[in-house]
């Protein structure tokens, strides 16, 4: 009997040892408390927020709460308050001096590239003019094609839509515009706003008429219509610095670098919540997917949030491979 019950009690101590290893290696959310990711308004980063909020508050247990953002003042409030938290798509070139400065203070850091292809910036053609003009395949291309863009409006010119006015892209393309000598030949018409650019490619691809416009991605108009960025120059730092400037003096044509666009995290995650900080690393899309991701929220009218939940509910082998096996039990279970 004596030796049974010390047996016995072994086993349960064991047991308890065990359970005990367990629960201290399970991933949870540490000491981090409430954890604030930036809900930015544009589609793709507000989605994400929504990815990032669900994963963290089903799979680690976290209090992970979403708070209004936007590029500028996130990366700012980041530097200087330490909120939010993570801002899942942070573009870097945009804020440049903010997070170089952050880098020095040690304030926030880049977790990983939310992209895989990072930013892609450019001009783009619809698919199926792309497969009918095999010789249209770089800007370089444009000057001497200008016929395949001529409107009705103008027959003697080729149109190319620009960045929308207000926007950085709007200098580097007038600047590159003037680079390649396309005045010559071409129209560079300003449509008035992002809401119109979209409409005009929209409308072209439907009428499966020609169009060349500024767009970047990933984005829901390059996944829904199916838009091919035409050949650059390879980028040039110095070249592309000077097309950033409206008083470049000399425009050179060079290529869009490709965009930095960093999960955001705020130092102190590192520490609180390590779990949680080694999930955010592995954090990534593939560009080409989530531009489809993007095109069915747009086709459906859907909210970030819905879009969140559409991903993680048909890409589960995308979202899985970020987290450890139990945690990915836990947030399959919670959809």
């Amino acid at each position: 009997m004596t030796f049974t019950l010390r047996n016995t009690g072994l086993a349960a101590i064991a047991a308890l040892s065990i359970c005990g290893a367990t629960t201290a290696q399970a991933a949870d959310c540490g000491t981090a408390g409430t954890v604030t990711i930036a809900e930015m308004t544009w589609l793709s980063a507000a989605s994400l927020a929504h990815v990032a909020q669900h994963m963290l508050a089903s799979g680690y247990g976290c209090d992970a709460q979403l708070v209004p953002g936007d590029t500028v003042p996130t990366a700012t409030s980041m530097l200087t308050r330490g909120q939010p938290n993570i801002a899942p798509e942070l573009w870097v070139s945009t804020v440049q001096s903010i997070w170089d400065d952050a880098q020095t203070k040690g304030a926030f850091y880049k977790a990983g590239d939310i992209f895989a292809n990072g930013g892609e910036e450019g001009w783009w053609v619809p698919d199926y003019f792309a497969a009918a003009h095999p010789e249209l395949k770089s800007i370089e291309d444009l000057k001497a094609n200008w016929a395949l863009f001529a409107e009705a409006a103008d027959p003697t010119r080729g149109r190319l839509y620009g960045c929308p006015p207000g926007w950085g892209c709007e200098i580097i393309t007038n600047n590159l515009f003037k680079a390649l000598n396309l005045g010559e030949t071409f129209e560079l018409f300003s449509p008035g706003s992002g809401e119109n650019l979209k409409a005009s490619i929209a409308r072209a691809v439907a009428q499966k008429e020609p169009i060349v416009a500024y767009y970047w991605g990933p984005s829901d108009v390059i996944g829904k219509y199916h838009m091919v960025r035409l050949g650059m120059p390879e980028s040039d730092p110095a070249k592309f610095t000077c097309l950033t400037q409206t008083d470049c003096a000399d425009p050179q044509a060079t290529g869009w670098a490709k965009g930095q666009i960093a999960v955001a995290v705020t130092a102190d995650i590192k520490d609180s919540a390590p779990d949680v900080a080694e999930f955010l690393s592995k954090m990534q899309v593939p560009n080409d997917l989530i531009s489809q991701v993007l095109a069915w929220g747009d086709d459906n009218k859907a909210t970030p949030e819905e879009v969140a939940m559409y991903f993680l509910k048909t890409h589960e082998a995308v979202w899985s491979a970020w987290v450890p096996a139990d945690v990915a039990d836990k947030i399959r279970a919670s959809l």
